[in-house]
């Protein structure tokens, strides 16, 4: 990275790391799921394909992610425990939080049509999450026991009510009917009225879903005798059992590896364990999100180096999307495989939570990349699951966010010029290494004219969006709305998000739009 003047805003990025020895579990619910599924037209209370697009979300992350342990879940909500001893990203709750949810967000965008062949997405998924740290696996248990415990008296409920609705009754007059009702006398109105045995409606709807490796055994060969020769293989599980008790851990005392046959039945005290994070107030918020294993994702989808056009478009569009989405994103700057986001001192947005902050934005934008991947790279199929990972910084000053800002977009610069000169270098058919050793210690002028003198190119006639970054902001312009009764054009000022690739290290852009940092 490039040293600058700008760099010193660094210093403004807090150390997130979670608590050493502790548990750490990682919430992820959906956001506005109430609406998205009506959308969509799940079958309520339980749509199956739902769930298990849900469940086949869960079961790749444990793929992915090694260090998730066990997973739970039921209706748009998943959680995933983290052993005490995972160093996961240094544990940086940040990094955690926002991985694992712009992960699950792309898979379920990637696999919706494997479970809704014959509809297709109405509007972007996307979820929020946090991370919650347990100093014993016997409060992880109880914590999941909360949960499962959550989900038997909301599926229980939601089925009563859904099925009054079903046969008349007004969403009023059902949640009347079963105001203070017991478990008793809801089990009592399903069979009666509808002759449903609650006892016999499908595990998954009761007890939610587990997600685990299971050790099973399997024959990898036969040995000169004819014998079988096996091996214990973990195997990632989907089942809907009782976590509660204690026959599951039994069964599988290595997933948390520790005794807890103390079990406090009232499992709400878990919640206290849910830190604060919020955000001091009257300060600016930069949320910068980074594509996770970026070289990689790039080689395998052939993106073209040292700037691809329609990579970088797609990820504009995705801001843009956000900035759409979210009218409390003041101003994007992006480059290359990141885009920062800025919110405003007086933002009140998810309370100032850093993490529901960060893990909604990952995941919406994780999911708009998805979606329109086709739209920018229509011949190229996505080989693997793109996901982000993001952390919140604040920032006291405006003029420290425009600092900020600066240095990011200095480094831009900085970073093309050199990888322009690399990749010019191989493809003349220089190695890697030779092309490193031919750049090394060159100054600014010097790598000009290497590509002027070498390969007859002007680096100051690059498209603008490879040397300066691409900058997503609401243009205020007028519009004329209607002409009034003497045929004078009555305007109004309206705002429009768009992309520009202009210089914001100096005061020309500012002071051209003073409205986006309110700063005189």
């Amino acid at each position: 990275m490039a040293n600058s003047k700008y760099e010193y805003v660094k210093n403004f990025e807090a150390d997130d790391r979670l608590p050493p020895s502790n548990w750490i579990v990682i919430r992820i619910d959906g956001v506005h799921f109430h609406r998205f599924s009506s959308i969509h037209e799940f079958e309520k209370p339980n749509d199956s394909a739902a769930l298990c697009l849900m469940n086949s979300c869960a079961s790749a992350m444990l793929k992915h992610f090694p260090d998730i342990v066990f997973a739970y879940g039921v209706s748009d909500e998943y959680s995933f425990v983290l052993s005490e001893k995972s160093e996961f990203y240094q544990r940086r709750s940040s990094k955690n939080v926002s991985l694992f949810v712009s992960y699950f967000t792309s898979a379920y965008v990637t696999k919706w049509k494997e479970f809704f062949p014959n509809y297709d997405l109405k509007e972007l998924p996307y979820f929020d999450g946090r991370a919650v740290c347990y100093p014993k696996a016997k409060v992880v248990r109880d914590y999941l026991a909360w949960r499962q415990v959550d989900c038997h008296i909301n599926n229980q409920y939601n089925t009563c009510f859904w099925m009054l609705v079903k046969s008349g009754k007004t969403k009023r007059e059902a949640q009347l009917r079963l105001k203070g009702t017991q478990t008793k006398e809801k089990n009592e109105i399903l069979l009666q009225q509808f002759g449903i045995n609650y006892d016999e409606l499908p595990e998954m709807f009761k007890k939610g879903s587990c997600v685990f490796r299971n050790k099973v055994e399997e024959i990898v060969k036969r040995d000169e005798t004819g014998s079988s020769v096996k091996r214990r293989k973990n195997i990632v599980t989907i089942d809907h059992v009782d976590i509660i008790g204690q026959k599951f851990w039994d069964e599988h005392p290595y997933i948390l590896h520790e005794d807890c046959s103390m079990v406090n039945n009232n499992y709400e005290y878990v919640k206290k364990f849910e830190a604060d994070d919020r955000l001091p107030p009257s300060n600016w918020i930069v949320v910068r999100i980074h594509k996770c294993d970026f070289h990689r994702f790039s080689s395998r989808h052939e993106f073209e180096k040292p700037n691809d056009s329609n990579a970088l478009s797609l990820m504009n569009s995705c801001a843009s999307s956000l900035l759409e989405k979210f009218p409390e994103i003041i101003f994007a700057y992006g480059v290359s495989d990141e885009y920062s986001f800025v919110l405003s001192e007086e933002s009140k947005f998810c309370k100032r939570q850093a993490s529901e902050i960060v893990s909604s934005f990952v995941s919406y934008f994780g999911s708009a990349y998805v979606m329109k991947w086709k739209e920018f790279l229509p011949d190229r199929d996505l080989k693997e699951v793109p996901y982000f990972k993001g952390r919140a910084v604040c920032c006291p000053k405006a003029k420290i966010v425009r600092d900020y800002l600066a240095w990011k977009q200095f480094d831009c610069h900085i970073s093309n010029q050199y990888n322009t000169c690399f990749w010019m270098l191989v493809k003349s058919g220089k190695t890697e290494t030779e092309a490193q050793l031919c750049l090394k210690d060159t100054q600014e002028k010097e790598k000009n004219e290497m590509l002027f003198c070498q390969f007859g190119i002007n680096y100051n006639k690059l498209p603008e969006m490879f040397k300066k970054g691409s900058c997503v902001f609401r243009n205020k312009v007028e519009e004329i709305v209607k002409l009034d009764e003497g045929g004078i054009p009555v305007q109004r000022c309206n705002e429009i998000v768009i992309v520009d690739h202009v210089d914001i290290i100096g005061p020309r852009f500012w002071d051209g739009h003073p409205y986006i940092l309110h700063e005189d």
